[in-house]
């Protein structure tokens, strides 16, 4: 298929994807979504394409996921998997589409939670955005224009995040991301002149400063 890559490396991917806040008697209120998708090219800056690859999940490990608003790590998370046991306030289920969540908030005690649950309720917020670790990837068409990234396999999902801006718009994370696509466009055309290289380093140097951008030295 092409240039592989097996060495972990932290991506962070914003998506818009329909998201719903429900009520009910058993599990309050709570938000349901769908951050990862698989077998669903997306474009990254315009600068190459990545298909999540079926079975990317199968092996993931979930032990620990947060959910949060624009990646705030300094917020209390509006609610959490711990090794994805029942007790979680928020469910991770991979399946044969991807991954799908439902994340109780306590809209009553958290006025974070009760914010956010309104603003997907009335349709202001409809983007989610998840951090995690890639142990398994290979490149194709790296001497295109327009190459493609197939994720094989995710090593770790970290964070999931609800979003006002799900694409490279002007929030203080997406504002470094347009900075990171710059460096990601010239970090790829070193990955392709290199491409007959068998440890293909590029592809790690070019996520270690995606990551670096993304998430500054924290």
């Amino acid at each position: 298929m092409g240039n592989k890559n097996n060495e972990n490396c932290v991506v962070t991917r914003f998506y818009k994807f329909d998201v719903r806040a429900g009520n009910d008697d058993v599990h309050g209120h709570f938000l349901d979504g769908r951050p990862i998708v698989y077998s669903s090219p997306t474009d990254i800056g315009g600068y190459f394409q990545e298909v999540i690859e079926p079975g990317a999940l199968d092996d993931t490990n979930l032990r620990d996921v947060r959910f949060l608003v624009n990646h705030d790590t300094h917020m209390i998370p509006l609610a959490r998997s711990r090794r994805n046991n029942k007790n979680s306030t928020m469910q991770l289920t991979p399946d044969d589409k991807g991954m799908k969540i439902r994340a109780n908030v306590d809209v009553e005690n958290n006025s974070d939670a009760r914010n956010l649950y309104s603003a997907v309720s009335r349709g202001d917020i409809d983007g989610m955005s998840f951090m995690f670790s890639v142990s398994d990837e290979e490149w194709e068409n790296l001497d295109s224009d327009y190459p493609t990234r197939h994720i094989k396999k995710i090593g770790e999902v970290d964070e999931v995040s609800a979003v006002t801006f799900p694409a490279y718009e002007a929030t203080d994370i997406s504002v470094r991301a347009k900075e990171t696509l710059d460096s990601v466009k010239s970090t790829l055309d070193s990955v392709r002149s290199r491409s007959e290289d068998s440890d293909n380093n590029g592809d790690l140097e070019l996520e270690k400063l995606k990551a670096h951008y993304l998430f500054g030295d924290e």
